[in-house]
C-alpha cells in the first residue's frame, strides 16, 4: 500500500531509524484558515534537522519523517490525550497553545473530539503504522537495533522551562526506552565536545520513546532534543515572523554536525556489542 503524500521514507539496512516527527510545516487547506497565522502554526516546528542529519542517507539509515505541522497533530504525543510530563507544562495531542502559550485557533474554531479522532486516523495512525512496520523489518535483519528520534527546541521557553537549555537533551526515560551502556556512551561523546549537555533532564523522550523503546528485545529508543543555538544564531524574545526562524547556514551548523555523526556512529557500533545475545525474532 503506497504512503499518504505526507510521509517522507527512506528505507535502509543499517541498525538505525532515524525518526524526524516534528519537522513539518504543512498546514492542510481545509483547516489553515482557523489558525491565528500560518506563521504562528508553524513556529513551534524542528526547524532545519532534515538538513542537521542529511549524512544519514549515506550510512543506510532508515528515515521517517512527517511533512504535517505539529501544530495539526503531535505524532509524538499519547493518541490518548494523557500528558507525557503530568503537572508540567507541555503542548497536547492536537495542540490548541503554542510554546509561549498563545491560542494557535481563532475563537470557536479549535478542534472537537470527532475532528481529533479524526486527525489521528488520517495523519498519526501512518506515521506510526510505518515506524512498526520499519522496527518489525529491522528487527529482523539484526540482533538489536536504535530508534533514534530527533528534535531541536529554543533555548528559551519559559512556560516551559526555566533559564535557559543545555545544548544536548538525551532522553531514555530513565533508561526504560535504552541500554544504560548506550546512554552512557552518548553523554560521553558530548561531554567531549563543545556543547552542554544533560540526560534525562527536562525531556525524558516522547511518545516515540517511550512506546517502543523496549531493550530486553532488542529495541533501544533514544530522543535527543537538540537546542536550537547549537546550529542558528538564536533571536531575543519575543520571537515574530520577522526573526524567526533563522536562516540555515551549514557553516554555522557544522560543529554540531561532528557531534550528531559521532553520536549516530556510536549508535551505531555501540549496539553491536551490547546486545550480541539478543537473537532476531522467529
Amino acid at each position: 500500500m503506497p504512503l499518504p503524500d505526507f510521509i517522507a521514507h527512506r528505507q535502509g539496512k543499517s541498525r538505525l531509524i532515524l525518526s524526524l516527527p516534528h519537522t513539518g510545516t504543512e498546514l492542510p487547506a481545509d483547516i489553515a484558515d482557523r489558525y491565528t497565522s500560518p506563521w504562528q502554526a508553524r513556529a513551534d516546528t524542528d526547524w532545519w534537522l532534515e538538513h542537521l542529519y542529511d549524512f544519514a542517507e549515506a550510512q543506510d539509515i532508515t528515515i521517517i519523517r512527517t511533512r504535517i505541522s505539529r501544530s495539526v497533530i503531535d505524532v509524538n504525543r499519547d493518541p490518548s490525550g494523557a500528558s507525557l510530563y503530568p503537572g508540567m507544562a507541555t503542548t497536547g495531542l492536537c495542540p490548541v497553545l503554542d510554546f509561549d502559550g498563545r491560542p494557535l485557533y481563532h475563537p470557536d474554531t479549535e478542534p472537537d473530539e470527532a475532528e481529533i479522532a479524526h486527525r489521528r486516523t488520517r495523519y498519526f495512525q501512518p506515521y506510526h503504522d510505518l515506524l512498526a512496520t520499519e522496527i518489525a523489518r529491522l528487527r529482523a535483519l539484526h540482533p538489536a537495533i536504535v530508534l533514534f528520534d530527533a528534535h531541536s527546541i529554543r533555548s528559551h521557553i519559559p512556560r516551559l522551562f526555566e533559564g535557559e537549555l543545555p545544548v544536548c537533551n538525551i532522553g531514555t526515560n530513565n533508561d526504560a526506552s535504552a541500554a544504560p551502556a548506550l546512554t552512557r556512551s552518548l553523554a560521553a561523546a558530548c561531554a567531549a565536545s563543545p556543547f552542554s549537555h544533560i540526560v534525562n533532564g527536562r525531556f525524558k523522550g516522547g511518545y516515540i520513546t517511550r512506546h517502543y523503546g523496549n531493550p530486553p528485545d532488542g529495541i533501544h529508543a533514544v530522543q535527543l532534543e537538540l537546542a536550537c543555538r547549537a546550529y542558528i544564531d538564536e533571536p531575543p524574545l519575543p520571537i515574530t515572523p520577522a526573526n524567526w526562524p533563522p536562516a540555515y547556514e551549514p557553516a554555522r551548523a557544522a560543529p554540531i554536525r561532528t557531534l550528531l555523526r559521532r553520536i549516530i556512529d556510536l549508535c551505531l557500533t555501540h549496539i553491536l556489542t551490547e546486545s550480541r545475545d539478543v537473537q532476531p525474532p522467529r
